[in-house]
């Protein structure tokens, strides 16, 4: 493997707290249908933090800051040479007025016990509950081509 040519993304997602509550975009487009947080592909030459802010803020109008990084969540796809990693942070500080819309969904307030009830894709589930404990998260996954579905999943919490 090594000297071989991998493609590698970058993605950040923000989680924003309000005491129990948490901000979701509740997306009901395309392949990726559910509530997820706010977030998306990082813009070059921006930094990972830079994304995350951006993003909250296009997304829902807010603007966020003393963001904490809470851990990657990483897919591989041996078969592509793909590799997606996707960096994680929450926030408890923001401002603004928050969108009654936008183009990724209608972002909403909902508490943080019952989104884990809510539809969201098998990643944002798996994830949700580690950015509410101590420490930071490593979630690398292997993706199986030919059954078209993950593979492997570890998870390291430090």
């Amino acid at each position: 493997m090594y000297g071989v040519e991998i493609n590698v993304q970058f993605w950040t997602v923000c989680m924003v707290q309000k005491g129990d509550y948490v901000l979701l975009l509740d997306r009901q487009h395309d392949d990726f249908k559910g509530f997820i947080p706010p977030g998306g592909k990082v813009e070059f030459p921006e930094s990972l933090t830079e994304a995350a802010i951006r993003e909250v803020k296009e997304e829902t109008g807010l603007e966020v800051s003393h963001l904490q990084y809470k851990g990657i969540y990483e897919y591989v796809n041996p078969a592509k040479n793909d590799r997606y990693m996707i960096f994680n942070y929450l926030t408890k500080n923001y401002s603004g007025t928050l969108l009654k819309d936008s183009r990724e969904g209608k972002p909403v307030w909902i508490h943080k016990d019952e989104a884990v009830n809510l539809p969201m894709q098998p990643s944002i589930k798996r994830r949700f509950p580690l950015f509410f404990e101590d420490g930071t998260f490593e979630i690398h996954v292997v993706w199986d081509e030919e059954k078209n579905q993950e593979g492997s999943v570890s998870i390291k919490k430090t």
